[in-house]
């Protein structure tokens, strides 16, 4: 005789759904939409490169330090986010600021990199070797300014203590954007030194 003694006990095989937090979600779309981007606007640079006509010069040496720059604000954005996991406020602040003063000075320094692109006769319009340049650094420098958006948004929730160590999505989120674009540039940069 078959015993019912087991159907009141909850089931236990199910299994756990998987979950992002939807602010997470949007963003990792929008972060493989802008890499989609980027490598189209990379293929098109090699395909153009093959059919010729093409002028070759040196990248200014702004762009070297403008590297720098930005993989140092790197460091600082997330040792903003390790002092707001430690509730350490006012480090928190500090990191922060420096991260948007890095950011600025990143996009200042790409600025300087085109001057010097002009005098040195490279331009946007006329030969496509240019043409990629300003394209690909233009095109990176907008979506960088959003992220230093993002970065001043939060210093403005910093100041107003709504980013703390039981509130970090935010800036966990800013943070991982803005190493994103840290790292696309470095993809960009060497391959505009070395293809």
């Amino acid at each position: 005789m078959m015993s019912f003694n087991n159907l009141s006990a909850p089931v236990s095989d199910a299994k756990p759904t998987l979950r992002m937090n939807p602010k997470k979600f949007v963003l990792w779309l929008l972060m493989v939409s802008i890499v989609m981007l980027f490598a189209a606007l990379t293929s098109a640079y090699i395909v153009r490169k093959g059919d010729g006509n093409w002028l070759l010069f040196d990248l200014p040496n702004v762009f070297y330090y403008s590297t720098g720059v930005l993989l140092l604000s790197s460091v600082t954005i997330q040792l903003s986010y390790f002092f707001a996991k430690k509730d350490e406020l006012e480090k928190l602040k500090l990191f922060i600021i420096i991260s948007a003063i890095l950011g600025i000075s990143f996009l200042f320094m790409q600025v300087q990199g085109w001057k010097e692109l002009v005098q040195n006769k490279v331009f946007l319009v006329g030969n496509p070797s240019g043409s990629f340049v300003y394209i690909i650094t233009g095109v990176h420098g907008a979506h960088l300014i959003t992220g230093v958006v993002f970065i001043i948004i939060m210093l403005v929730a910093a100041f107003r203590y709504k980013v703390h160590s039981k509130s970090l999505l935010k800036i966990e989120m800013c943070a991982t954007y803005w190493h994103f674009l840290d790292l696309l540039w470095v993809y960009l940069f060497c391959f505009i030194l070395f293809v």
